[in-house]
C-alpha cells in the first residue's frame, strides 16, 4: 500500500490556510511528517487525522434550554 505524501503547500491548499500553518504544525510536532532529504513531506492521512481529530461538532440545543 503506498501512502500519496503531500508538500507543505498541498496541505496548505487543502487545508484552506498559508504555507505558515502547516509549517507551524510541523515545527511544534503537532502533525506527522516524512523528511525525504532536506525535504519535508506530510502523508495525507496523517492530514485527514488531523482534520478529524480537530473538526467541531455543532451544538443541539433544546427548545428553552441552553446547552
Amino acid at each position: 500500500m503506498s501512502v500519496r505524501l503531500l508538500t507543505v503547500a498541498q496541505v496548505a491548499e487543502l487545508l484552506g490556510t498559508s504555507v505558515r500553518f502547516p509549517r507551524r504544525l510541523i515545527e511544534e510536532r503537532r502533525i506527522t511528517f516524512v523528511k525525504v532529504g532536506r525535504h519535508v513531506r506530510i502523508p495525507e492521512p496523517a492530514v485527514e487525522a488531523y482534520i478529524e481529530t480537530h473538526t467541531v461538532q455543532p451544538v443541539v440545543r433544546r427548545f428553552g434550554k441552553v446547552a
